[in-house]
């Protein structure tokens, strides 16, 4: 597992990469990858192009992003998905919470 940011060159969009497993291993690297910014991001994207795995600490992961960026009025993309993953997003309706394309 490996996560791994970039800050778009206006600075209002990061960009999170999730590769392997997205699981409660990945806690600690996925919040400091978008709390570390000072100031914080506008906008965030969370690639999961090379997520082979995600489960309900993952979930939750993501709603604490969603806090973090101001929840009803967070604006975050999940991006990339397969259809397993985007099929576990859609089960827990997280279609209603993000922008999942």
């Amino acid at each position: 597992m490996a996560i791994t940011s970039t800050l778009s060159a206006d600075g209002t969009l990061l960009t999170i990469y999730i590769q392997g497993r997205f699981d409660f291993s990945s806690h600690q690297d996925f919040r400091t990858s978008y709390e570390s910014l000072d100031p914080p991001a506008e906008r965030y994207r969370v690639d999961l192009k090379d997520t082979i795995y995600l489960d309900s600490s993952a979930l939750g992961m993501l709603l604490l992003l969603r806090d973090y960026a101001g929840g009803d009025s967070a604006h975050i993309e999940i991006r990339n998905c397969s259809a397993d993953v985007r099929k576990i997003l859609t089960i827990s309706n997280f279609d209603q919470l993000f922008d999942i394309q």
